[in-house]
């Protein structure tokens, strides 16, 4: 079992980090101080770096078990994602941007019947 870290560049972590607690549903650990990183799942996260030169041009794509499920946690949380699709094999990837405008989708398989 390997571990995953997934970065994504930010202007600001203290701007940053309340938006993704909203996202993850977990407050993150801070390595440093221009580092914060979420557990998106077990050996998987999800970090933030402070890095306003490159803020805003990443993006990381997530799949989770039970999308639905995902997505209403995230909406009581305070954030709805921007768009939706549905791959030609039904599998459905949403899509979320930070307040730099990283990209960070979120997938699953088909909606439930």
């Amino acid at each position: 079992m390997a571990d995953l870290f997934a970065g994504l560049p930010v202007t600001s972590i203290a701007a940053s980090v309340p938006w993704y607690e909203q996202l993850f549903g977990v407050a993150p650990f801070h390595p440093n101080e221009v580092e914060a990183v979420f557990e998106a799942d077990e050996h998987r996260y999800v970090y933030i770096e402070q890095k306003p030169s490159i803020a805003g041009h990443g993006f990381v794509t997530l799949f989770v078990d039970d999308l639905d499920t995902h997505l209403a946690a995230v909406a009581d949380r305070g954030l709805l994602p921007e768009s939706e699709e549905t791959y030609d094999n039904g599998v459905r990837k949403t899509l979320f941007r930070d307040p730099d405008g990283n990209e960070i989708g979120i997938g699953g398989g088909p909606a439930a019947a």
